[in-house]
């Protein structure tokens, strides 16, 4: 009879914790407030954005003609020249040499000529040899041009008026043909450029023409696309790309300066995108993040999203929120998947 009873208590008790309470059948009642804006597709053009180091269209290397020992360099790194200054010279001794060893030859040859010529007059010598004694003569002369002209480019003059932005060697210094020893702009009359690395899709976008701004230091800069490289740089793997600066006598700019430029492009337009604003992108990062939406102004949805590109205030998204109606702008810090929201003005 105890152990009936007791099976009995058992089964009241079991049966009572079964049973349904108003707190176990109450939904969750709390929500959290937010605001939302209503989605539309834009077509708009593409903007790039990209960074790069300041140069002239004019950079150039000079070197010498022929090989020698460096006897003097005259300027430094940042010096102002001139057209047709004297920046560099070779030790003369050999070029000398070879010089007056080639006049000689010359005089040599023109009294060869000259005897041969008399002795043809008196019948002495044939026309072959005659033609011969003046084919040595004009080889003569031409070698001798030719060093002269190496004589003259044993020595390095400005091509122009600018700047010295590089000094590559140094006086006493062995150095052959076509090594550079300077490097030179013409920044005073030249146009300032910022060249880029663009991707493959930034380039087919892209169109000589495009407007641009350029950001370099506190100063913000009209510009516009000059040159496209139609071939890839294979030392970094993009397509180098220059922007010219519409007024370059306003900016304070040297070589090798940094800048970071917007390009406003004419090309091919993205055929539907979202701007939203920053606030309302999650977890962004390179062309991924997520937005929180909502369709039924009840409940939070998360969805990843495709990041077309960025302007100064808005973010452009290409897909991922084809299905959504209303964007969530702010409270998204307290959301969850699935939450339950309220829409404040």
């Amino acid at each position: 009879m105890k152990n009936t009873y007791l099976l009995g208590s058992l089964a009241v008790v079991l049966a009572a914790c079964g049973q349904p309470t108003p707190e176990n059948n109450s939904q969750p009642t709390d929500t959290i407030p937010v605001r939302v804006i209503s989605l539309g597709q834009q077509a708009v053009n593409g903007v790039v954005q990209a960074s790069g180091q300041f140069t002239t269209d004019d950079e150039v290397y000079l070197s010498f003609k022929t090989n020698g020992i460096i006897s003097q360099i005259y300027v430094k790194e940042g010096d102002k020249i001139r057209a047709g200054q004297l920046l560099a010279t070779l030790d003369p001794t050999e070029i000398n040499a070879q010089l007056q060893r080639d006049q000689l030859t010359v005089e040599k040859a023109q009294r060869d000529y000259e005897r041969t010529l008399r002795l043809y007059n008196d019948s002495v010598s044939t026309k072959e040899q005659l033609e011969n004694s003046k084919t040595a003569l004009d080889l003569a002369k031409q070698q001798l041009n030719a060093t002269r002209f190496n004589r003259t480019h044993s020595e390095i003059r400005a091509p122009k008026d600018g700047y010295v932005l590089h000094k590559l060697a140094n006086s006493g210094q062995t150095i052959t043909s076509g090594t550079p020893v300077l490097q030179t702009n013409g920044a005073s009359n030249a146009k300032w450029l910022l060249r880029v690395g663009l991707s493959d899709k930034e380039w087919a976008l892209v169109k000589n023409g495009d407007s641009a701004t350029i950001e370099a230091g506190n100063q913000v800069l009209a510009a516009r696309v000059s040159r496209k490289a139609e071939g890839i740089d294979p030392a970094s793997g993009t397509f180098l790309t220059d922007i010219q600066l519409n007024n370059p006598g306003v900016a304070a700019i040297a070589t090798g300066m940094f800048g970071k430029c917007t390009i406003k492009t004419s090309g091919q337009a993205h055929a539907a995108v979202w701007r939203i604003p920053y606030s309302a992108l999650l977890d962004g990062d390179g062309t991924t993040g997520a937005v929180f939406i909502t369709n039924d102004r009840k409940t939070a949805q998360r969805i990843p999203v495709t990041i077309a590109g960025m302007e100064k205030d808005e973010v452009l998204i290409s897909g991922g929120m084809e299905k959504a109606s209303n964007l969530i702008v702010s409270g998204s810090a307290y959301l969850k998947d699935q939450s339950l929201i309220r829409i404040i003005p």
